[in-house]
């Protein structure tokens, strides 16, 4: 019999609307970051390297744990079938749609597996584990996290199980976030929101009224799917206006280059093997005298065979 502090397990509480809004915000401003990587007004590839993806990832991983606290809320004494099917579906819609979109705006790095396809498939493994003990849940969650440095099988290279994480060809995407290791901070946040409800802090928290500005962004966060969609097509749309009346400076092609390939590939593999592979790529077409099918998006068939097969020299040159 769960403890009495879990009475309050379906009420709602501010205090993690609010931890949501304020993950929404800092996403907000990580993605404008990106639309100025992506119209050219700063240097190519910030917003993949250094602190900045450091910051994407907390970023992603505080999602998924909010994910993880708020799904043992609202189904650790039963699940609501309902409610749940109903929430998985909008999830599933948006990240259909998000797909969809991506690949008609940039098909060389869309997303088909990205934070919202994780939410989905990790809400199903989520529900699966709802019940099990507190450690048995924090053991899980460190295997999840270090299965993708320990295991590895050449039948998980195909396309079928690149959302996994356990595959390593996989193209790049502009939000890749796979199953291993990041179902992990779902993992996590399903242990913390259990410890919290039968310790009595959940019960403590949902006591609490915060006020002030803390208010627009719990707001923000009990309509956290709605913001995630239209907060970028906002932003973007504001770039692209600025860059119509004051355009960015012309960087140097080959530096363009360098970010671009370095972004798309940045969010797959690592930044050091990133770098040397894009450098790669250019100094075989620069010595090839073929640097026009670098930047040439509308390639024939002969020229993308050429640098697909330049690609995968470089790969298996820089993987050591």
């Amino acid at each position: 019999m769960e403890p009495q502090s879990t009475q309050t397990i379906h009420q709602r509480i501010e205090i993690i609307d609010i931890a949501r809004g304020v993950a929404l915000v800092a996403m907000a401003v990580y993605h404008f970051t990106w639309d100025l990587d992506f119209f050219g007004y700063i240097e190519p590839g910030t917003s993949v390297s250094g602190g900045w993806r450091i910051f994407a990832r907390v970023i992603a991983t505080s999602f998924l744990f909010l994910v993880g606290v708020s799904l043992y809320l609202a189904h650790g004494r039963g699940v609501r079938w309902r409610a749940f099917a109903r929430r998985l579906a909008m999830i599933l819609a948006a990240a259909a749609a998000i797909t969809a979109v991506t690949y008609v705006v940039t098909p060389d790095a869309f997303i088909f597996f990205g934070i919202l396809h994780n939410i989905a498939l990790s809400s199903l493994l989520g529900i699966a584990v709802l019940r099990l003990p507190t450690p048995t849940l924090i053991a899980l969650a460190a295997a999840v996290a270090v299965a993708p440095q320990a295991i590895h099988a050449p039948v998980l290279d195909q396309p079928a199980f690149w959302w996994s994480g356990l595959s390593r060809n996989v193209p790049g995407s502009n939000d890749y976030i796979p199953i291993f290791p990041w179902f992990a901070a779902v993992l996590a946040g399903i242990a913390a929101a259990k410890a919290a409800t039968h310790s009595g802090l959940t019960a403590r928290m949902a006591a609490s009224a915060p006020a002030g500005g803390a208010r627009l962004l719990g707001a923000a966060g009990r309509h956290s799917l709605a913001f995630y969609l239209l907060h970028q097509p906002v932003l973007f749309s504001g770039v692209w206006l600025f860059a119509q009346v004051l355009p960015p400076a012309q960087p140097d092609l080959s530096e363009s280059f360098l970010g671009a390939c370095t972004a798309q590939c940045a969010s797959a593999r690592a930044e050091p093997f990133c770098r040397a592979y894009c450098a790669c790529l250019l100094e075989t077409a620069r010595v090839e005298d073929r640097l026009a099918i670098l930047y040439d998006p509308q390639r024939d068939a002969a020229a993308q065979q050429w640098l697909e097969d330049v690609a995968f020299r470089c790969s298996v040159e820089n993987n050591g």
